[in-house]
């Protein structure tokens, strides 16, 4: 192939690509501003001292922004879902479950967030099989993707409902006796084990929780885009190289699969 041939062909390259940054509404006022979770570190962590965040959020926010040819803002928040649907964020890391989907739009999953029980040393529960049992009160944080599962597929397990996420509240919860098992990603059970002696974790795990990408309802534009590159992300190893390098516990890219909504 000639030089002039190859040069044409990189340019018309270049041009497709460009023809995606920055159609009208894809990103607000030229930056595209991704929220995530802020006490998810599955998603990312933010630096207390430099603000810098880290992690699969980041790095993939950063790539659809590469694409769109536009500055990223990436910020932890209290309210991913809220903050898309008011249009405070352009995109947002989100766990997929199907009364979400009824507000916003989701991509398809990039990563599963393996979830377990954190247990006391001593206690007699080794899986996940002994949790839904008469007389079993397992804690969960409230309103998170391994709230919602469990509380549809456990029948007799009695629940407490951690309102603040507090896991150091938890911990003195499973102490005094007041539950058998904590339920949520195994990450964040990791990071709680190491910093209280005595807990260990169930070595099985009840919930692989979807990982995914939302936008604004209807928003298709921008979900092609998102949708496009967690294939390439996937296929380069991207994805999985943004989970070695944040060194999260638990986590696994997710296989190709279906997107959700079109």
């Amino acid at each position: 192939m000639n030089r002039l041939v190859l040069a044409i062909m990189v340019s018309l390259i270049i041009n497709a690509t460009s023809s995606l940054a920055a159609p009208a509404g894809l990103a607000h006022a030229g930056t595209l501003r991704a929220t995530f979770i802020a006490t998810n570190p599955v998603q990312g962590v933010t630096d207390p001292a430099t603000g810098e965040v880290r992690g699969p959020a980041a790095e993939l926010s950063r790539e659809i922004g590469r694409r769109l040819g536009v500055p990223v803002k990436v910020t932890g928040a209290p309210g991913v879902l809220a903050s898309v649907k008011n249009g405070e964020a352009d995109i947002g890391f989100l766990a997929y479950d199907p009364a979400r989907a009824a507000e916003v739009d989701y991509s398809q999953t990039y990563s599963l967030a393996q979830n377990t029980f954190a247990v006391l040393d001593n206690s007699p529960l080794k899986s996940v099989a002994d949790i839904d049992r008469a007389g079993m009160r397992i804690g969960v944080t409230e309103g998170d993707t391994g709230d919602l599962y469990l509380t549809r597929t456990l029948k007799n397990a009695a629940f407490w409902r951690n309102k603040d996420g507090n896991t150091e509240l938890a911990v003195n919860m499973l102490r005094t006796g007041e539950i058998h098992a904590y339920g949520t990603n195994r990450q964040r059970l990791y990071d709680l084990a190491r910093r209280n002696p005595g807990l260990r974790l169930l070595p099985d795990n009840f919930y692989g929780v979807p990982q995914a990408i939302v936008v604004s309802k209807g928003n298709k534009a921008l979900l092609e885009i998102v949708d496009r590159m967690l294939d390439e992300a996937r296929s380069s190893g991207l994805t999985a190289a943004a989970i070695a390098r944040a060194g999260l516990v638990g986590v696994d890219v997710a296989p190709p699969g279906p997107r959700r909504t079109r």
